[in-house]
């Protein structure tokens, strides 16, 4: 038997979520806004139309289901200390948290969101349901305004602590997960993950599993978010060096570069500033690093040699 579904997402969907979710069958209405404005619209149509609204996560039995996410990593791992769950609206690990705790209740259960829409964590914070004026983060998939009713009872009772993240330690953990884990992870799904790179939970000596919910990102979003990511862990650098203009100079600053390791990926030359001398000239360079250990090591090479760094 076949049922007609209809799917509303919000118009900034990834097109490679919209595609999959087409080819399993259902039809898809892109409607402008957040993912809150996507619901409105369902509800509208579920008034109007008398179909079944099936709430994305705020219902019993969504809940459940996730929970045996929960069963299946205490069925596969003897002994562990805390999970860590990303948080849109809550329904992940509210089934997460009910479960772990329900049968090993010692299991620290830890939610992130992303800063740019931590309605739960305000929520939780507040005591009660906060409404966020406004989300923005690539992290679309979390993108929710207001979490769920149920599931911010779920979390207050079963989660041990929440917490955020920012766009840079999002990108820097999607970008870890491609080099060492050779996984491709949305934003979304990233953020357990960040929030352990960058210390934001104390776990150090635990053994702790990150959830990784989703893998649906654009191709066009993965570019920038790498290039974030190697800014972020210190891969990626540019220096703007003020020169006099004359033969010779770029060759000492790529020496010295060279000698530390760096890889010249791009120059800029200008000489049309109207602050500097006549006789001068900003060369701005591009550098793959191995850390921020090695940029640092590259400026103080420039500086002993008698170059002039510009700090913008």
């Amino acid at each position: 038997m076949r049922i007609f579904c209809l799917i509303c997402m919000p118009d900034g969907a990834p097109i490679s979520k919209v595609e999959a979710t087409k080819k399993l069958g259902a039809e898809v209405v892109l409607v402008p806004g957040t993912y809150d404005d996507a619901s409105k619209y369902a509800k509208r149509l579920h008034e109007q139309t008398g179909a079944t609204f099936i709430h994305p996560f705020d219902d019993l039995d969504v809940i459940v289901g996730q929970g045996t996410v929960g069963l299946e990593i205490l069925e596969q791992i003897d002994y562990l200390d805390a999970v860590i769950v990303p948080i849109g609206g809550g329904g992940l690990i509210s089934g997460v948290a009910f479960a772990v705790k329900a049968l090993k209740p010692d299991v620290k259960v830890y939610g992130v969101q992303a800063e740019r829409a931590a309605s739960m964590l305000k929520s939780v914070e507040n005591g009660g349901a906060v409404t966020l004026d406004g989300v923005e983060t690539f992290a679309d998939g979390i993108a929710v305004k207001t979490p769920g009713v149920n599931t911010l009872e779920f979390v207050k009772q079963y989660v041990d602590e929440v917490v955020s993240v920012s766009e840079d330690e999002i990108a820097a953990a999607i970008l870890a997960l491609m080099e060492k884990q050779k996984l491709v992870s949305e934003g979304a799904g990233a953020v357990a993950i960040a929030a352990a790179m960058f210390g934001k939970l104390p776990i150090a000596g635990k053994k702790v599993v990150s959830i990784l919910s989703g893998g649906n990102i654009d191709v066009n979003i993965l570019s920038r978010v790498i290039a974030r990511g190697l800014v972020t862990s210190g891969r990626n650098a540019t220096l703007e060096i003020a020169l006099e203009d004359k033969p010779g100079q770029l060759l000492g600053v790529s020496q010295i570069i060279s000698e530390c390791g760096g890889n010249v990926v791009d120059v800029h030359y200008s000489g049309s500033d109207p602050n500097m001398a006549i006789a001068s000239c900003f060369l701005k360079i591009g550098l793959e690093t191995r850390a921020f250990e090695q940029t640092a090591e590259t400026r103080k090479a420039l500086r002993d040699a008698g170059f002039t760094l510009v700090e913008r």
